[in-house]
């Protein structure tokens, strides 16, 4: 029994750490201002590979997932993390647009959708379905947490190193660290049942499906349509905050110290960190419905009053919530589908869902900027993401009505 412990331990902490060291994509506002400042890009040009990864990251993890489920994780976190340095390294020996939108946007981007979609499987079926929002939030809490170092990072290797060559060393050094961590990603083996928790209550939503889905049959039922907006949605409007927050500090704050800026930048991250592992466990105490009705009905009053945020500390409070609520769907997203779907075909079965996040990482920012040049401001965004809030809310309700029906 403390052998099986240990090693369901061992594989939750490789993955959080695989997702610690391949979060490079965290450091591309450091990386597109330098392309700006040294290399004479236009705007476009520097957000080009960003968008690329967005796209990239979710067709990999969509195959990543289907592809861990057929082989195991080993060898496609390997090949993840392989791509991530890669991907960095031919964007410093080619640094032109199409270089780095191939190297960062296409392949860097494709690792890291590939290694962070295979890491969480493995490490569900190591524990018992009872901790799946733990165990969801402590994995990619890991990828959340990157944005806290990578940048900073980044930004001292610029300070004493060129563009290429910082790109280069972040590579070779993401390839170094991951590639080993990812041998200790594996299945458990055939049969294995996980021990059940101490004082361990049993709900409807924290046992394991007695069906396990494929995805032709997932896509065929009610609750998935309910599930996938509830995520597009919810994960929009942190998107939609998280790519501007520097510029609505700057426009809604009148006489802000700029040095204060990229504090604010980090709090958020920090508190998308925190939601991703708080809300995960969260999940698991009040359920995946009952969590999904506090960030919704959190994020939706955030953002009625978002724009009346024009003081420093009020700005804090917005940001905290925002963070807190998309790094938990992030979290409880995973959960609720082992819940619906089963693990067996999770890696394929999340792969789908998570289509959600990437088409609103890719839409999301660029409606809030449309928005921001027709009005001026940001006030308008933030209605709409308050009215997308209140309307998942509703659809939460149906969701919690379908799972009823279910059950009788």
């Amino acid at each position: 029994m403390e052998n099986t412990k240990n090693r369901a331990n061992t594989i939750l902490v490789a993955g959080l750490l695989i997702n610690l060291s391949i979060g490079v994509l965290y450091a591309w506002s450091i990386i597109g201002r330098s392309l700006v400042d040294y290399f004479g890009w236009s705007s476009s040009q520097a957000n080009l590979p960003f968008t690329l990864s967005a796209v990239s990251f979710s067709f990999a993890a969509f195959f990543g997932g289907r592809i861990q489920d057929k082989i195991g994780p080993r060898w496609p976190v390997t090949c993840g993390a392989l791509l991530v340095g890669l991907g960095m390294i031919i964007s410093g020996l080619f640094s032109t647009p199409i270089g780095i939108a191939i190297g960062f946007g296409i392949i860097t981007g494709g690792g890291t959708g590939l290694a962070y979609s295979c890491v969480l499987p493995p490490a569900l079926k190591w524990f018992h379905p009872g901790k799946k929002g733990l165990v969801s939030g402590l994995v990619v809490g890991g990828f959340g947490i990157s944005a806290l170092y990578f940048a900073p990072i980044t930004g001292a290797l610029l300070n004493n190193f060129d563009l290429q060559t910082t790109l280069i060393i972040l590579g070779t050094v993401t390839i170094i660290i991951a590639t080993p961590i990812a041998q200790l990603i594996k299945n458990p083996p055939a049969g294995y049942v996980p021990p059940t928790p101490q004082n361990f209550k049993e709900t409807a939503e924290n046992t394991d499906t007695s069906v396990e889905y494929t995805r032709g049959e997932m896509l065929k039922t009610k609750r998935f349509y309910m599930l996938f907006p509830m995520f597009l949605f919810s994960s929009s409007v942190g998107l939609m905050i998280i790519g501007s927050i520097a510029v609505i500090a700057r426009e809604q704050i009148q006489d802000l110290n700029l040095a204060i800026l990229p504090m604010l930048v980090a709090l958020l991250a920090l508190m998308n960190a925190v939601g991703r592992i708080a809300g995960g466990f969260m999940s698991d105490k009040i359920g995946r419905v009952n969590a999904l009705f506090v960030i919704f009905t959190l994020q939706a009053l955030n953002m009625i009053a978002f724009a009346s945020y024009n003081n420093l500390a009020m700005m804090i409070v917005g940001i905290i919530v925002v963070g807190f609520c998309f790094g938990t769907t992030l979290s409880v997203f995973p959960a609720i589908t082992a819940d619906q779907y089963g693990k067996k075909n999770f890696g394929g079965n999340y792969g789908i869902m998570y289509f959600a996040w990437g088409f609103g990482a890719v839409v999301a920012p660029v409606i809030a900027g449309f928005l921001h040049d027709i009005h001026g401001n940001f006030h308008m965004a933030y209605i709409i993401c308050a009215a997308m809030m209140v309307a998942m809310i509703f659809v939460n309700y149906l969701y919690k009505r379908n799972l009823a029906t279910l059950k009788q």
